[in-house]
């Protein structure tokens, strides 16, 4: 893997900056407990996906003794998530952790990017995806919360509300009344039609280069078959040039003994 970024391993590296940012705000700012409440949901978000991503490496690692000893165990431990430890320095140091096992992976962020276009625009749409959701639910319930009129007055309401919007799904069960709520949700809106379009552009190319390398292998398949049917054709050449050849030398035998049989004067 040390030479290959996946477009998973590109979304687990945006989600440990996240982590990060989260830490910073957590120490430094003073947050609500709505926010506190909401960032511990997106906390077991990312403890998934991260399990999820110990057990691809798990799985494709050539020791599993090794890879545990070397990267496993920071990568397991990083799927705790912090509100299940006591101590709120252990679980801090979880998240830092996090952040500096996706490190190993930051130089081949570009190689990603513009190696495969469509691969590159998964991986981006999907980080999106998740920071969009996470900057409208925090946002929406700021600002929606002190407002006595809002539908919007906990984590739990403002995460399904960013979810529905960003999808474009819109039930209507939950809305914003404030005019920055509001903005809120235009954002969310347009940028989601703009990321699902991303993955249905994504799941197009898949079949078109299906299609490619299948044209591909037919193509290959031609060339071996013109490169075989020249060498056949190379080697009846030499061997009409050898029969030619001795042929020659036959007839230049028989024109030998016509000159001998012949009476001398």
């Amino acid at each position: 893997m040390k030479g290959h970024v996946t477009p998973f391993q590109f979304f687990i590296l945006a989600l440990s900056f996240y982590v990060l940012g989260a830490l910073l705000a957590d120490v430094f700012l003073d947050l609500p407990p709505d926010i506190r409440q909401l960032f511990g949901y997106m906390d077991y978000i990312v403890c998934f996906f991260f399990f999820l991503d110990f057990c691809f490496r798990f799985r494709a690692a050539p020791s599993k003794r090794g890879y545990l000893l070397h990267w496993g165990w920071l990568d397991l431990l990083a799927c705790i998530p912090a509100g299940w430890l006591q101590a709120a320095r252990l679980a801090r140091v979880v998240q830092v952790i996090r952040v500096l096992r996706a490190l190993r992976s930051l130089e081949l962020i570009w190689q990603l990017l513009f190696r495969n276009r469509a691969e590159g625009v998964l991986a981006s749409a999907a980080t999106a995806t998740v920071l969009l959701v996470v900057f409208g639910a925090t946002t929406v319930l700021l600002v929606e919360t002190p407002n006595p009129d809002s539908p919007i007055n906990t984590a739990e309401e403002a995460l399904w509300w960013a979810i529905v919007t960003v999808t474009t799904v819109g039930y209507g069960d939950y809305y914003p009344v404030t005019t920055l709520g509001r903005v809120v949700a235009v954002l969310l809106m347009v940028c989601g039609v703009g990321l699902f379009g991303s993955f249905a552009a994504y799941i197009s190319s898949l079949f078109v280069e299906d299609q490619g390398e299948s044209e591909s292998r037919q193509h290959k398949a031609n060339r071996r078959m013109m490169r075989h049917m020249i060498e056949q054709v190379g080697e009846l050449q030499a061997e009409i040039e050898s029969l030619r050849e001795e042929l020659q030398a036959h007839r230049r035998r028989l024109d030998g003994r016509e000159e001998d049989d012949k009476p001398k004067r």
